[in-house]
């Protein structure tokens, strides 16, 4: 065998496994979670939200949801305020992606986040602090005219 032929079957190994892993991955995450409830108020609009608190949970997030509901969305709680990128991997919906500090202020607004339909999908950094994120359909901020500095309620 060649050298040539060698490093052509490392190389075709190596996508395969990358391919593989990805799958399994995939197939993990979609695999339905139960998580618990609460709502977020903001400027008198308010909205359902699933509770993503583990790991697991923030790591699915909406992912593979065909749809949500006008007054739905989903709240990411972590334990500490840092600055937490986000991405669009396996989302079908736009949403749009609100950072929320611990002081329960919006301090960034991600609008009409679309869906990634590439393999490696670009991170939404806001470079603030937030101990929340939340997620709500893709053109709701503007449309109940959510900004910067609002207070947010959060009920759980």
């Amino acid at each position: 065998m060649t050298r040539y032929m060698q490093v052509l079957l490392v190389i075709s190994i190596v996508v395969i496994l990358a391919v593989l892993a990805w799958e399994v991955s995939n197939l993990r995450l979609k695999k339905n979670i139960i998580y618990d409830t609460g709502q977020v108020c903001i400027n008198k609009n308010c909205f359902e939200v699933e509770l993503a608190r583990d790991n697991f949970q923030i790591e699915k997030g909406l992912m593979f949801r065909e749809k949500l509901e006008q007054d739905k969305g989903m709240l990411f709680v972590f334990n500490k305020e840092a600055n937490y990128p986000f991405w669009m991997k396996n989302t079908k919906i736009p949403l749009d992606i609100i950072w929320i500090n611990e002081n329960e202020e919006i301090v960034y607004i991600s609008e009409f986040t679309q869906p990634c339909k590439t393999f490696f999908c670009p991170k939404i950094n806001p470079q603030k602090n937030a101990k929340y994120v939340l997620e709500i359909n893709g053109g709701l901020s503007k449309k109940s005219n959510l900004k910067l500095g609002d207070k947010v309620e959060i009920l759980n």
